[in-house]
């Protein structure tokens, strides 16, 4: 089943922001096998982790042009259709579809599942480090926002995000290893977590005209 659920979500990728393309989606699947082989996670039903995995996305790139308002509500939706053409029976395609529903930072759903909790910490990862980084300045340049404003400090903006992508790192990025689930998730983000820690530090000082 992987291979035709992954054949047919890569479909769904074309022109897709290089923040959210079809190299984001492989990274979170080699993540999700690392979390996988670092636990004690023999219970976890792999057919249905990795079908998450590969359409947890699908519909990011609708959302990003205003086409629809939530693309993990309507990736779920899609992933029922795309299973069910495939034969999936409904036990496994609502699980795949809470895994979506779960894995979206600014969604009030909390993760049910081990394949949930592992599809969160595999996409959050890939927002952390300097993989995460270079996501992070790649999404705002193509918003046109700016990189740092020094009149904005990030505990003086009271966006939801950020209104800056130097203030998006604070509001979200570095937050992002309280939300973790696993134990191998949370060693990995810990690491991540203080590489960007240390960039925005250094960030900051450069923006500063200091040494």
């Amino acid at each position: 089943m992987h291979d035709e659920v992954r054949e047919r979500a890569e479909a769904y990728f074309e022109g897709a922001s290089p923040a959210h393309d079809w190299h984001h989606v492989r990274r979170v699947a080699r993540l999700a096998e690392t979390l996988v082989e670092s636990g004690d996670e023999s219970d976890v039903d792999e057919d249905v982790l990795f079908a998450a995995v590969w359409l947890h996305d699908v519909g990011r790139t609708k959302e990003d042009r205003g086409e629809i308002e939530d693309h993990a509500e309507w990736g779920a939706s899609e992933a029922a259709d795309v299973l069910g053409d495939l034969g999936v029976d409904d036990e496994t395609i609502a699980a795949v579809q809470h895994c979506i529903r779960a894995h979206r930072y600014s969604n009030d759903v909390e993760p049910e599942t081990r394949e949930a909790e592992i599809l969160s910490d595999a996409d959050n990862l890939d927002a952390l480090g300097a993989v995460g980084i270079a996501r992070v300045f790649a999404y705002g340049g193509e918003l046109g926002q700016p990189l740092y404003d020094p009149d904005l400090p990030p505990e003086a903006d009271d966006s939801a995000a950020g209104e800056t992508q130097f203030n998006h790192i604070h509001r979200k990025i570095l937050d992002l290893p309280d939300r973790m689930y696993t134990d191998a998730g949370r060693e990995i983000a810990a690491e991540r977590s203080d590489y960007v820690a240390e960039f925005a530090d250094r960030f900051e000082r450069e923006a500063r005209g200091e040494m």
